[in-house]
């Protein structure tokens, strides 16, 4: 479904609201409400709805409540384990997080992919495009996806292809471990497979940040020797020599964190490039380690004369993270709405508290207007491609065309050189 924009009528509206509870006759008026309460009269052009787990039962009233209230133009949503509102993040708890926004002069473009259609949208030319619009004027692809019936790489693989430089954001449903529970919603439409996204186009300003929350350890190194998912040889030395002496060269508080959290491999994206630093990898989990030969099993496949750099996560790296990502976005004019796309290893399991990457993103850019949901994998752009990530932030901010580059205007304007 596709909406052509109406003529601008100023600014662009977003409006977010929480409500947490199972009683569904309080929460879902409460909700609707609170989102048209927020739109101060203008139509919504676009909402979407993300529900906690104990609430896929009642999915499709839950969208068809809103769908009457608001009457949007699109609405898409899924089920998770938590969910991300302005000011909190709800974990494993009942509850309800949405986004309205009122976009003139922006074409919305929802679509609907189930497992029937993989061959013809990943393998046919120009199908996907006839599906989710053409590339010119896409400024972002917001996506929600069931694990268990999406082939995740192959469809970023295609939307690489076929929408090159255009950023993939959003996540994996969490609502539930089993296959043909989580649910997805396009248009008040309930569906236990497959992808619903919004493509949009049009006079609006997106700026993406992925933060991985990880930091480098030791050097970067070559590969010399990889087969599938297993690192053979890294400048001809076996991988776990390379690890250990790594180790050997850790503080003994980098060390302590290794035993909790593991080891993490970070592939270069521009392996051509010297000084590579935090963003400059794409990070991914060394899952095994054969003491026999040396050789490391990671989470992705790696190729031969490829960089790989060791990495640490912790709760201080990815705030730090995180915060230095946005620190560079607190000095233009505030966004006007954020969707925050958390993965379920982050929250309290990584923080130890509640509300750990909601916190940092509203004491860099302030009172945003903000929704989202904790993911089991997380969609978006690292040196140019989208990629699908794990423990990452992966957060989307929206802006008036022209706005995302403003600075604001309390700040004095530089001196120029004369």
């Amino acid at each position: 479904m596709s909406r052509t924009p109406s003529a601008p009528d100023g600014n662009l509206r977003f409006t977010s609201m929480m409500v947490q509870g199972i009683d569904l006759e309080e929460t879902v008026p409460a909700l609707a409400e609170g989102l048209h309460h927020g739109l101060e009269g203008k139509p919504a052009d676009l909402v979407l709805l993300f529900l906690s787990g104990h609430h896929a039962a009642a999915a499709a009233d839950i969208a068809g409540a809103l769908q009457e209230a608001l009457q949007p133009t699109t609405l898409l949503g899924c089920t998770a384990e938590g969910v991300i509102g302005n000011l909190h993040e709800v974990e494993r708890r009942p509850a309800m997080s949405a986004m309205a926004a009122h976009l003139p002069a922006v074409e919305t473009r929802a679509f609907s992919l189930r497992e029937e259609d993989w061959t013809a949208v990943l393998w046919a030319g120009g199908e996907l495009q006839a599906r989710l619009g053409p590339p010119e004027g896409s400024r972002v692809i917001l996506l929600l996806a069931d694990p268990f019936s999406t082939p995740t790489a192959e469809l970023l693989d295609a939307l690489n292809h076929s929408y090159p430089g255009v950023p993939v954001v959003g996540g994996i449903a969490s609502g539930s471990m089993h296959p043909g529970e989580n649910v997805l919603i396009h248009n008040g439409t309930p569906q236990n497979e497959g992808v619903v996204g919004v493509g949009l186009r049009g006079d609006i300003s997106v700026d993406v940040i992925v933060s991985q929350g990880c930091r480098p350890v030791g050097r970067p190194y070559v590969v010399t020797a990889a087969n599938g998912n297993v690192i053979y040889g890294l400048e001809g030395r076996s991988p776990l020599e390379v690890i250990e002496e790594v180790i050997a060269g850790l503080s003994e508080t980098d060390q302590d964190l290794l035993q909790r959290n593991g080891l993490f491999v970070g592939r270069a994206i521009d392996p051509d490039r010297e000084d590579l630093g935090r963003g400059d990898f794409l990070i991914r989990a060394v899952v095994g380690v054969d003491q026999r030969s040396g050789a490391i099993a990671i989470g992705d496949y790696i190729h031969n004369g490829e960089v790989v750099q060791f990495h640490l996560r912790d709760a201080a790296t990815a705030e730090e993270d995180l915060d230095l990502m946005l620190s560079l976005q607190s000095l233009y004019e505030p966004p006007s709405g954020a969707l925050l796309f958390s993965c379920n290893g982050r929250g309290q399991r990584l923080y130890g508290r509640p509300d750990g990457d909601v916190s940092v993103l509203r004491q860099a850019l302030g009172e945003v207007q903000v929704a989202g949901f904790f993911c089991a994998g997380e969609f978006g752009p690292v040196g140019g491609r989208n990629f699908l990530h794990g423990h990452t932030a992966s957060l989307v901010l929206f802006r008036p065309a022209g706005r995302a580059r403003q600075l604001r205007s309390s700040e004095p304007p530089a001196e120029g050189n004369g």
